[in-house]
């Protein structure tokens, strides 16, 4: 891929926001992201299949990074590029030490496609059973990132010359690979399946930060967005939806729910420089997830076994057997256990983000001190 290098100009800001200061965070996003997380969490323990059309997680985290990349590409390509993959990698290295730890105890012996444990520009290998393959499987979501993140200086530049069709374009290329039209290796067919199902919202949170959304009259997304949901629901039904299958194995409808619900969320969207007073109580818990947004998803799916086991055995105590089946049937204190879990994945393996981002090392980023210091 060609890079360029010269600076870009700065975006202009939607009209009707407040406008978050330059290296500011915007707490709208930070709550977006949040609530993304604690579904993904949920979804994976109960598997309930109505979860991702109440909120599509990934297609929303996709948006929000393609719209704070676009933001960040005001500066050098080279230099930003550089920055978000090193952002990501010590976090994969830390997991993936204790995954390759757990496969060479069962047996595995490493091949050339080993290094995509360092660099994830496609899928690690990984034994399919056991925690070894529990540990791996979120490892899509940072393959997908790397990719969009390396291609973002030209889709920008396309979006800036021809926005509508670069937004179509993934998905047309979805549902160009649903009909079997392109032939692709699996390794290249995994990656470009991520890229056709979110390109689209990376996209548009890219189109958000350059303004493009805030040049349309206020009635347009509105009126659109419920078409392309519509647009989702109907193909999924169609592919099996609701029978047996579910929304993220069903590419293209995937791609379509997740647009038309970002195109309403980021239309929506205020821009908080601070919390509105109702959310205030939420401050430290939104702030940790999002200072360990990468800690929490890469080891999310290892915590739900082990809540998941661990709770399994309560069923050796007659008492609660015998007087409190409903209990320990319950995915409630699975829940709860499994979230205890993550935790300590987070005081443990949390300051992996730290120094990526080249910051002091902290085990419970909460912005509680920060708060403390203001107050004072």
């Amino acid at each position: 891929m060609t890079s360029y290098t010269a600076p870009l100009t700065a975006a202009p800001q939607p009209a009707g926001t407040s406008p978050v200061p330059a290296g500011g965070r915007d707490r709208y996003f930070d709550l977006l992201r949040a609530l993304a997380l604690f579904r993904v969490v949920l979804y994976h323990l109960v598997g309930w299949a109505w979860l991702p059309l109440v909120f599509p997680s990934m297609g929303v985290m996709f948006a929000l990074a393609g719209s704070l990349m676009a933001r960040s590409l005001a500066r050098p390509a080279l230099q930003v590029i550089r920055s978000r993959v090193r952002r990501l990698l010590p976090p994969l290295w830390v997991l993936g030490a204790a995954a390759v730890t757990a496969m060479l105890v069962e047996g595995w012996r490493p091949g050339p496609s080993a290094v995509f444990w360092l660099l994830p520009l496609s899928d690690p290998p990984f034994l399919a059973a056991g925690w070894a393959g529990d540990m791996a499987e979120p490892l899509w979501y940072l393959r997908a990132y790397l990719w969009f993140v390396l291609l973002s200086p030209l889709l920008l530049r396309c979006l800036r010359k021809l926005p509508w069709a670069t937004l179509a374009a993934p998905l047309a290329l979805s549902f160009g690979l649903a009909a079997g039209y392109l032939s692709m290796p699996e390794r290249i067919d995994s990656a470009l399946t991520d890229f056709t199902t979110f390109g689209a919202c990376w996209i548009l949170g890219m189109a958000r930060q350059e303004g493009v959304l805030a040049r349309l009259p206020r009635y347009v997304v509105p009126s659109v967005a419920p078409f392309v949901l519509l647009a989702g629901i109907w193909w999924a039904r169609r592919n099996g939806f609701g029978s047996g299958a579910e929304l993220d194995g069903i590419p293209p409808a995937d791609a379509l729910w997740s647009l038309g619900a970002v195109m309403l969320l980021l239309h929506f969207s205020p821009s908080w420089e601070s919390w509105p007073p109702k959310l205030r109580q939420w401050d430290s818990v939104i702030t940790l997830l999002n200072a360990r947004a990468v800690t929490v998803y890469l080891w999310h799916n290892v915590c739900i076994l082990g809540a998941a086991a661990l709770w399994d055995t309560m069923w050796d105590i007659d008492l609660l057997a015998e007087q409190a089946p409903w209990l320990l049937e319950s995915w409630v204190p699975v829940l709860l256990l499994a979230w205890a879990l993550i935790a300590g994945c987070v005081l443990a393996f949390g300051w992996a983000e730290d120094l990526a981002a080249k910051r002091r090392p902290r085990l419970w980023p909460n912005g509680e001190p920060r708060r403390r210091s203001h107050a004072a």
